[in-house]
């Protein structure tokens, strides 16, 4: 097919595809769905080898959030049965965040529910990073906090946080539609202030609220703009309780399409398959190995994953390796870049960042594709007696 060759060729020069290839992508028929996965992975594998780094959730402070993204069961009004709790103590986030680093994964991401972070705040996860990095030697560490104020970036950064994730979730044309507590460009900001402030931003998507394949290409291609080190694409889990619980709208064969046009279109960035991969994905998920460099283990924030025994087993079964703590994630060029401030972030990148396909609207997965018994609430782990899924 004229358009994955041309595909490729643009991924190993990281050349940014038109809008036009991107979409073209997304229209492409279950028939090429193993042409499309293999020309991506092509992509992936210049980059990245086959390396997967594992990432671990550890979830500071669960529910009771004062913002109304509707995709979110810890949004303002959800009547989700989640786990509530306040702040951990760092040694129970570190207690958490050991179970992740022993499960294999090379970096923790702190996440904390709300609008954004007191200065207090701050204060208590500085203490926790601390905690964290004293008890798990060469551990990464990521921040997500939600809005950031002046400031608080560069404080994370002094108590030893290397990254922070804050992601633009849907296209700037639609987000109105999804949150109304805050706006687009918030968010846009506050990733601008990580990267300012020499954190490796993290910044993804969530696919299956209902958006246009325009909407998933302007997000991702407003992700290549903003240039973060790490992209997760999230796949919509449903909760019942929350405005969003009767969107079904994903088959696997789309979710492997929007991963495969995410890599396309961020070629060396660590791209990330993150929450809903086990919702949506289901049993194809070790074809999305072929496209990501990076999963989460275990649970997620809410949610609980796959057992973290059986992503070990997917990884080795599907033929990669699980990253170790001595290897850089990123290619050479954008390690040195970050490490050497070019100045590359928010501005598009040090280096440039077909046949076309008939536009279709997105396919759905109808009322006969609604998984509500794949949506369990996470009971164990981190704000619990129970032991986590690692």
């Amino acid at each position: 097919m004229d358009l994955l060759n041309t595909l490729v060729d643009k991924g190993l020069r990281r050349e940014l595809p038109t809008r036009e290839e991107a979409l073209a992508v997304l229209a492409t028929s279950d028939d090429d769905l193993l042409d499309v996965v293999a020309a991506a992975g092509k992509v992936r594998r210049q980059w990245f080898g086959r390396r997967v780094k594992l990432n671990y959730l550890v979830n500071l402070k669960s529910g009771l959030c004062p913002e109304d993204c509707s995709y979110c069961s810890q949004r303002l009004g959800s009547k989700a049965e989640i786990l509530k709790y306040t702040w951990l103590k760092p040694d129970e986030a570190s207690e958490a965040a050991a179970a992740g680093v022993a499960g294999g994964a090379k970096r923790v991401c702190l996440v904390a529910s709300g609008r954004g972070p007191t200065d207090r705040d701050v204060d208590r996860v500085s203490k926790t990073i601390a905690a964290i990095k004293e008890q798990n030697e060469g551990v990464e560490v990521c921040a997500c906090l939600g809005l950031l104020s002046e400031g608080q970036a560069e404080r994370l950064r002094d108590a030893g946080a290397d990254a922070y994730n804050h992601n633009l979730n849907t296209s700037e044309g639609t987000y109105g539609d999804i949150t109304t507590t805050h706006t687009y460009a918030d968010r846009v900001d506050t990733v601008q202030k990580a990267h300012a402030a020499g954190l490796s931003a993290c910044s993804g998507l969530i696919a299956g609220m209902g958006e246009s394949d325009e909407d998933l290409v302007d997000v991702v291609f407003a992700l290549r703009e903003l240039d973060p080190d790490s992209v997760p694409v999230n796949f919509l889990i449903p909760f019942e309780g929350t405005p969003l619980a009767k969107e079904w709208n994903l088959t696997p064969q789309r979710a492997l399409r929007i991963l495969a046009m995410v890599r396309f279109v961020c070629p060396d960035v660590e791209v990330r398959l993150a929450g809903g991969r086990e919702v949506h994905l289901r049993t194809l998920q070790p074809l999305a190995l072929h496209l990501v460099n990076s999963i989460f283990l275990g649970d997620y924030l809410t949610s609980e994953g796959q057992a973290g025994k059986a992503d070990l087993e997917m990884i080795t079964d599907a033929g990669f390796e699980v990253e170790g703590s001595d290897t850089t994630t990123l290619p050479a060029h954008r390690a040195d870049a970050a490490a050497g401030g070019c100045g590359s972030h928010g501005g598009g990148g040090c280096a440039p960042c077909g046949d076309t396909a008939e536009e279709t609207a997105p396919e759905t997965a109808g009322a006969s594709g609604a998984r509500p018994d794949l949506v369990a609430v996470r009971r164990r782990g981190a704000g619990t007696d129970l032991a986590p899924n690692a």
